[in-house]
């Protein structure tokens, strides 16, 4: 009951946080031609607590974290649902404005398929980028980005980590 609240107000929290941010002058980043990583792993993911009600478990490959001049961290996302399903994408996170993108997904065959026109999605109040906000406030966005290190992301992922992914 205490986890729920406490993960009520963190959410609220982090919502206002990413209004505010938006009425201020936040540069847009502007981005390069971003390419996923030629390979990742399901076998050492980070796991990412989500609330009860969300049956996927999440994990990132933390060989492919990395943080980017443009403010952005990068990383793949591994989402596996309970009847087994999974669905891998490489997501980047701008964490000064509380924004999520998808540049790919990973197709039936195994290989990346760009999204053909990524936008930046907002990380609050859309449960299509719940997870993306889970790993935002797990620590991929702990006190921004700038400065941050890919170390420092997976130290303060893994710092959260309660559970691990299960295959």
């Amino acid at each position: 009951m205490a986890i729920r609240r406490v993960m009520g107000l963190a959410l609220s929290c982090f919502a206002a946080l990413a209004a505010a941010q938006r009425a201020s002058d936040v540069i847009e980043p502007v981005e390069e031609v971003v390419t996923p990583p030629s390979s990742y792993s399901k076998d050492a993911l980070i796991a990412i607590e989500m609330p009860p009600h969300v049956s996927l478990k999440i994990g990132i490959d933390p060989s492919t974290i990395a943080v980017f001049p443009d403010s952005v961290m990068r990383y793949v996302v591994v989402m596996r649902n309970t009847s087994g399903s999974t669905t891998v994408a490489y997501e980047g996170i701008h964490c000064a404005k509380g924004d999520v993108k998808t540049y790919a997904r990973v197709n039936s065959a195994g290989t990346w398929v760009s999204v053909s026109q990524p936008q930046w999605r907002s990380l609050a109040n859309n449960s299509a980028t719940r997870h993306a906000q889970a790993i935002a406030q797990q620590g991929g966005c702990d006190e921004g980005i700038a400065g941050r290190k890919r170390e420092d992301v997976i130290n303060a992922l893994k710092g959260l980590q309660r559970s691990q992914y299960a295959n």
